[in-house]
């Protein structure tokens, strides 16, 4: 794959600072070289350690829970589950001028998904839904329960009921808010009962990984945690559409009230998104529009 590597630098981080933590704490990989890697998220910087290690900064307090918390969890989480997740190695103290725990985890060979990535996209979604109930499967006695470290996924809905009722009125005369305000309200009233299960927080393109067009491996455990696994169904809008999202429907299973609360969790966030990006940015609103009026729709046909 040739594309260019991220810009170094954000958030403060870059390569040289990680050279010098790498020297001073695991001084047995400093002659490794270090570089950024082709595609980085928000949360983190990430960068290539060698040719089989990666190194994850937080690059801001919020997301500085999740070192912790992956480097006890996965290990845990890692043998249940039908393909890998990321190997933990080491985790690292704050120095160097930088203020957080990181960590040192194992490489995962594949591209993160695209459609055009991807073979059998029913089979692709039928394995995503595989990953999500092995996940669920795992003994959740003692793990982190849903909060501030997973920015509350896992916990319901009803969390974000002020931002959602914010960006319904900022929305109004835009887009169909009486049919969004049901879906919303339909969701709240979804309580959830039973015992809580693992989550992971994010399935979405950009932490799971292809190969040979089938998926490979699930990254970035950062919002993961134990409560209500709903939001792991979001992909079902997101990324999934036609047979395959018939596909992942089949597969995943779960009951009217999780797809009720899933779909307040997938509007939560195309809402939020769309009200910033209307104006300023045509192409991500449209998408943000899409998100929208399939989760109405699903809500008509299911809800």
């Amino acid at each position: 794959m040739v594309e260019r590597l991220n810009d170094d630098g954000r958030a403060g981080i870059d390569a040289a600072l990680v050279k010098r933590l790498i020297a001073v704490q695991f001084p047995q990989w400093s002659g490794l070289p270090v570089e950024p890697v082709v595609v980085d998220g928000w949360d983190n910087r990430t960068y290539r350690l060698g040719s089989g290690m990666t190194v994850r900064l937080p690059t801001a307090a919020g997301y500085a829970p999740a070192v912790e918390k992956e480097h006890r969890w996965l290990p845990v989480l890692a043998p249940a589950l039908p393909v890998p997740i990321p190997p933990v190695l080491a985790m690292g103290e704050p120095g160097e001028g930088y203020p957080f725990r990181w960590s040192v985890r194992g490489w995962l060979a594949g591209d993160t998904a695209r459609p055009d990535r991807i073979g059998d996209r029913a089979g692709f979604a039928t394995s995503v839904a595989e990953f999500v109930l092995a996940l669920q499967r795992i003994d959740a006695t003692g793990g982190p329960a849903a909060g501030a470290h997973s920015f509350y996924r896992g916990t319901p809905p009803g969390h974000y009921d002020g931002e959602t009722r914010r960006a319904l009125a900022a929305l109004a005369g835009r887009i169909d808010t009486r049919r969004a305000a049901a879906v919303w309200e339909a969701a709240l009233a979804a309580g959830r009962r039973g015992a809580p299960l693992w989550f992971h927080g994010d399935i979405a393109g950009g932490n799971l990984l292809v190969r040979d067009g089938r998926l490979a491996a699930v990254i970035d455990f950062g919002t993961s945690g134990v409560g209500d696994p709903a939001c792991d169904l979001v992909i079902a809008w997101t990324m999934f559409r036609g047979e395959s999202r018939k596909a992942f429907r089949a597969a995943v299973g779960q009951g009217r009230g999780m797809w009720a609360r899933a779909r307040g969790w997938a509007l939560w966030k195309a809402l939020i998104c769309l009200a910033d990006d209307i104006d300023a940015r045509p192409a991500t609103a449209a998408e943000h529009r899409r998100v929208i009026g399939e989760v109405l729709d699903d809500h008509d046909e299911f809800g």
